[in-house]
């Protein structure tokens, strides 16, 4: 049975599952504290989210992430429902930002967002480190929105 909870102590716990979304830990630690975390445990733990308020109505997934042996079966999905559902009545718009990857666009594009704005350069500008996904480099930060 699928059962969703937050984790509000001890999030580094769940370090290794964070980094499969953001492969830079002081890049998670700007927003792990301030976020609320939620975990789906299915027979273990197997995805994470960590969402934060960014103000004027809007709720932004900061990180999410699924165990690359579960990927593909609904867990991060239904992770978004659980926190769209949970949060309708707060706020207006929940967002998230991702590189340009064929990998990720179209995920959240099945979810209902739609591309929003870009930042351009965020990977470069904020890693210490090249960023490569599907063999092409992370440069801009691609944001896609959706209404509640």
């Amino acid at each position: 049975m699928i059962t969703i909870f937050e984790v509000a102590k001890n999030k580094k716990e769940y370090l290794s599952l964070l980094l499969l979304a953001d492969e830079q830990e002081n890049m998670i630690d700007r927003y792990l504290e301030k976020g609320k975390m939620y975990v789906l445990d299915d027979n273990g733990v197997k995805s994470e989210c960590v969402i934060t308020d960014e103000g004027n109505g809007v709720l932004e997934i900061k990180n999410i992430a699924t165990l690359p042996e579960f990927q593909g079966r609904g867990y991060a999905k239904a992770l978004i429902n659980f926190i769209a559902e949970k949060y309708k009545r707060e706020y207006k718009i929940m967002q998230v930002g991702t590189g340009d990857s064929p990998l990720t666009i179209p995920f959240y594009e099945k979810c209902g967002f739609v591309r929003s704005h870009v930042v351009p350069d965020f990977f470069i500008d904020n890693y210490d480190h090249p960023i490569y996904e599907c063999g092409v480099q992370l440069k801009d930060m691609v944001y896609l929105q959706k209404e509640f």
